[in-house]
């Protein structure tokens, strides 16, 4: 038996030391029966796959019912819609439940670049015509949560308790139920009341009243801390330091909520704007190039002719460069009707239209060439009234200002007045119904009350000595960020200043420049055909006109967009194109919760709380438009000038003299109307078309527009 005890011992222990060294000192995997080794298949296969939510949201219209875009292989629409900026702006503010923008999207002289990337990038940053209502109601900061606190709450509750025989205490096991029923609520001073019914049904011991009643009141009434109207609508009934949960609070984040709406639809109506003149350059520019492209089919084909006469202006070398010629403005003319495309495209991005519906969208306003005297200090005022981004910042420091007010209540004790009052009684026949009930005997039962005071104060005050630190030097930083952003906003403004003046320079320059370049292509084509110069010096002159023509066009565009950016950099651009932030319709139920709400308001006695507490929050409502343009004038044009509806003309720089010829400086047509011809290649039967729909070049002489007159 021994013996056996032994082996037993021994194989025990080579088990276990074996296992040992099977295993080692580390962590492993419990053993389970019935194991199949298919244990990561699911893991692999389901819980790691892409899958599709399951929503239903309709696709819109536009996306839907879309037709292929326009490109150079189909560049033809099958209508032209002409289109008011006017009329953009109501379309794009119409269909802007999402505030679009044209973030990624460049505009240049050279074209457009980019894809608007914005919503599908940061989906989460983009604003809607939500986020001011969501804000109001969101259920832990909006107004309605902070007037929460002020709700009256109802508490009722029912018990039964059941107590076991003490023998040695002479008690036998009882019964007894409680039931209990009471409303309290907060006032806008802090005070507390509150009304509580309670009723008790006993089994009859030694006591034969087994039945009572009992009707109570109070109020606790907070005199040092937590009191006042100011502070509560701070931060609210029973807060703490650092939690600021009041009305007015609330009140201050919907407002600025609102101001983010602002600025958010002031960044749409400038790329409505942006968008608008770009297309009308994009029209513009294609139509100088299709016009160099008409003189270089001329000159190609008076040079292919000479050359089958063999006369002396027929040379190969002639014939090559003006071919040359003709397939770089070929070249030019495919990128400004590519470019054309893509700036129709954009345009109906920001208008919240499909990408093409057949037709083609063509600017009919035309810009602005008159000169606008602007006065600086003015428009430096007008800025640090109107930004909406400094009204947002005063919004945070008016709330900075509020919390260190009621941070500085929290280093108050607490002491607070109670007292209640208290009406009971008692039966052994029931708690109402007859004549003895407890209800009953509650007029000649026992009534007690109190009156007292409770205090409370921590040693040293550190969280709140912490809390009102904290509360000062966030209203520093606040009002640091407001000095720094009105400091910003004058030089972005000066910014603009400059640039409004260096646009309309700018445009006079380029104007003149055309002009010039015009009277060097004609005096050209005269020596060139008197004899006395070269092709290339002609077709290098060609260039340089059309190259003048759109620079000058494009800098009407960037004068036009310069009076749009100072507008926008002084908060004015909604009111410049007469755009009004109001609410929105809402359903019959709130129209008729509204009018009963303001009848018994009509019926009932106003009390105005805050009649001296708190102090000013807001200097009253803000007037969108403030119907003054004294800031941006027409400037005091010299008395030789035309004036009104005529034409103020730049004057041309004076002819040149360097013409053996007697050539003279003849004044260009201001209409003119550049043709769209079919042109063939050089050397080919093939036509290539460009046959975007007649348009007339703009003005060449800065037009009076009273569009910026009261």
């Amino acid at each position: 038996m021994s013996r056996f005890k032994s082996l037993t011992k021994i194989a025990v222990s080579f088990l276990i030391v074996s296992t040992c060294f099977q295993f080692g000192c580390r962590p492993h995997q419990p053993l389970y029966l019935g194991e199949t080794g298919r244990w990561h298949q699911q893991y692999i296969s389901n819980a790691t796959r892409i899958e599709i939510p399951n929503v239903n949201v309709h696709s819109l219209p536009e996306v839907c019912n879309s037709t292929a875009p326009l490109t150079l292989e189909r560049p033809d629409p099958s209508a032209m819609w002409d289109l008011t900026l006017e009329e953009a702006l109501h379309m794009a503010l119409k269909n802007s439940k999402v505030i679009r923008s044209l973030t990624g999207v460049s505009f240049s002289q050279g074209g457009v670049g980019g894809v608007p990337s914005a919503l599908l990038q940061s989906a989460g940053n983009v604003r809607t015509v939500y986020d001011p209502a969501l804000i109001e109601s969101d259920p832990r900061y909006g107004q309605e949560a902070a007037l929460a606190a002020y709700d009256a709450q109802f508490n009722a509750g029912a018990r039964w308790d059941r107590s076991n025989a003490d023998p040695l205490r002479s008690q036998v096991s009882r019964n007894t139920g409680t039931f209990y029923a009471g409303i309290s609520k907060y006032t806008a001073p802090g005070t507390q009341f509150y009304i509580e019914n309670t009723n008790s049904i006993r089994d009859p011991g030694q006591d034969d009243n087994g039945y009572s009643a009992g009707l109570s009141g109070g109020f606790r009434h907070p005199l040092l801390r937590g009191s006042g109207i100011e502070f509560n609508r701070i931060a609210g009934p029973g807060g703490s330091p650092g939690i600021y949960g009041g009305v007015a609070v609330a009140r201050i984040n919907t407002d600025m909520s609102l101001n983010d709406f602002e600025m958010a639809t002031r960044t749409l109506v400038a790329d409505v704007e942006r968008a608008y003149w770009n297309l009308y350059y994009a029209y513009y520019r294609l139509a100088s190039v299709k016009s160099g492209l008409a003189s270089a089919y001329q000159t190609w084909h008076q040079t292919k002719v000479h050359f089958d006469t063999q006369t002396i202006r027929g040379s190969a070398q002639n014939l090559a460069q003006s071919e040359q010629n003709y397939f770089e403005f070929l070249r030019q003319t495919e990128l400004a009707q590519n470019n054309l495309f893509r700036a129709e495209t954009y345009m109906r991005y920001i208008m919240g239209l499909s990408t093409s519906d057949g037709r083609m969208i063509r600017p009919v306003d035309e810009p602005v060439k008159a000169p606008i005297a602007v006065d600086w200090h003015e428009i430096l005022c007008e800025a640090l009234f109107r930004s909406p981004e400094l009204r947002k910042q005063k919004w945070a420091v008016k709330q900075r200002e509020l919390e260190l007010t009621a941070s500085r209540n929290f280093l108050l004790p607490r002491l607070d007045l109670e007292g209640g009052y208290e009406i009971t009684g008692t039966s052994p026949s029931g708690l109402m119904g007859s004549r003895g009930s407890a209800y009953s005997s509650m007029s000649g039962g026992d009534y007690g009350g109190f009156l007292g005071i409770t205090a409370s104060m921590p040693f040293g005050f550190r969280q709140e000595l912490a809390g009102v630190r904290n509360a000062e030097l966030n209203l520093a930083k606040a009002r640091a960020i407001l000095q720094e952003q009105e400091l910003e906003l004058q030089h972005q403004l000066a910014e603009s200043f400059r640039e409004l003046s260096l646009s309309y320079r700018q445009m006079q320059t380029t104007l003149s420049s055309y002009q010039a370049a015009t009277n060097e292509v004609r005096a050209a084509e005269f020596a060139y055909e008197a004899g006395r110069t070269t092709l290339d010096l002609v077709l290098q002159a060609r260039r340089r006109q059309s190259e003048s023509e759109t620079i000058y066009h494009n800098s009407v565009i960037d004068y036009n967009l310069a009076i749009m950016t100072l507008h926008y950099r002084k908060g004015s651009l909604l009111e410049y194109n007469n755009v009004c932030l109001a609410e929105g319709e809402w359903p019959g139920k709130a129209y008729f919760d509204a009018k009963r709400r303001a009848r018994e308001r009509d019926a009932g006695r106003y009390l105005n709380y805050g009649l001296t507490l708190p102090g000013v929050v807001s200097r009253g409502t803000y007037q969108q438009h403030q119907h003054e343009y004294n800031s941006m004038t027409y400037a005091t044009l010299p008395t030789a000038l035309p004036r009104g509806d005529q034409d103020y003309v730049v004057p041309p720089p004076p002819p040149s003299n360097h013409y053996d010829d007697g050539f003279r400086v003849i004044e260009t047509d201001a209409t003119m109307v550049i043709p769209a011809p079919v042109l063939p290649k050089p050397g080919g039967n093939s036509p290539v078309s460009f046959t975007t729909p007649e348009i007339a070049t703009p003005n060449l002489t800065p037009t009076l527009n009273t569009r910026y007159m009261r």
